[in-house]
């Protein structure tokens, strides 16, 4: 039997969440019941595991909206349900080949499910506590660095002495925010062991830092199990062919964790400066005449490559490492 298709006889659910509310539709079989909306508060989703409870349902499935839809994950994986995380333009695209071009909440649920029974897709897994508290601190670091980048912009244009003032303190008040966050991913890595020794082992590479290092740890819990063409591809970072008959179409790379990529990008440009391996082959590139930010893309796959491996192989960085 085809593995997608064993799901076409089991109960699938789909959700569609949103701030306030989120729509369910379930489909048992080829049978959809009514789209049910719930509040997205405690209430909620108590009432929503009840209501799942004795359907048993297979696999519950949801899109990635931009962190609203991990409360509603993390309990229901709590409650021993199977949750699978899709991105929106999958579900879209999806939508697009069925020729449903009208979107409701109520729409969308339904269509979520039917991608659910179709598509093999990766089940979520429910983090560690000190994962939750990693993933914090460096969602909270970027905000900060935009805020800081935002304010240093309005300061460069501003000409009255007093209010340059005012976004100077503003610049401070971040500057010593962002020291408190480093220290307490440093913390926060230190109290688990297991993390620690994972930790040592990407900061042994020259141009991985602390907060590199946070971001892999937790953005990217695959490293290390997948071969180089699949974790290239879960970041982003590989080329796309875009070829048709005769054409040959200009590569692209896109897609995959974009977070991952902008924690990637400056220990990229200080690995091409610091790295022997990646310094000679950036310039290599650079020499060949490839634009530099191709080369700078080109080394950060090889930069995640030998992440992979040193992670892989549990042994540290040396310059030997040529993959």
């Amino acid at each position: 039997m085809n593995p997608m298709s064993q799901y076409h006889h089991h109960t699938v659910v789909g959700i569609d969440v949103a701030k306030n509310a989120f729509d369910v539709a379930v489909l048992q079989g080829r049978q959809t019941q009514p789209v049910r909306q719930f509040a997205y508060d405690q209430a909620g989703l108590d009432q929503l595991v009840q209501i799942l409870a004795p359907m048993a349902p297979t696999r519950i499935v949801m899109e990635a909206t931009g962190r609203l839809e991990r409360r509603l994950a993390h309990h229901l994986l709590r409650a021993g349900f199977e949750v699978a995380i899709v991105n929106p333009r999958q579900i879209r695209a999806y939508a697009i080949s069925l020729n449903q071009l009208a979107k409701t909440d109520a729409i969308d649920a339904t269509i979520i499910a039917r991608f659910g029974q179709q598509a093999d897709l990766q089940s979520a897994v429910l983090p560690e506590e000190y994962q939750l508290k990693l993933q914090a601190l460096v969602a909270r670091r970027r905000q900060v660095l935009d805020a800081m980048t935002r304010e240093s912009n309005r300061l460069d244009r501003c000409d009255d002495p007093e209010i340059r003032a005012m976004i100077q303190h503003l610049i401070d008040a971040y500057e010593r925010q962002l020291c408190r966050i480093e220290h307490r991913i440093e913390q926060v890595v230190q109290q688990q062991p297991e993390l620690q020794q994972r930790a040592d082992l990407l900061r042994s590479v020259p141009g991985i830092g602390p907060v590199a290092t946070a971001a892999l740890l937790t953005g990217l819990p695959e490293l290390g199990q997948l071969n180089r063409q699949q974790i290239a591809k879960l970041v982003g970072v590989a080329p796309f062919n875009h070829d048709s008959g005769q054409m040959r179409g200009r590569r692209t790379t896109g897609g995959g964790r974009t977070h991952l990529r902008t924690s990637l990008y400056m220990p990229t440009l200080v690995a091409t400066r610091h790295n022997p391996i990646i310094r000679t082959f950036y310039r290599r590139l650079v020499d060949a005449g490839k634009p530099k930010m191709v080369a700078l893309v080109a080394s950060m796959r090889k930069l995640l490559t030998i992440l992979n491996v040193i992670v892989r192989d549990q042994q540290p960085w040396n310059q030997t490492h040529n993959t």
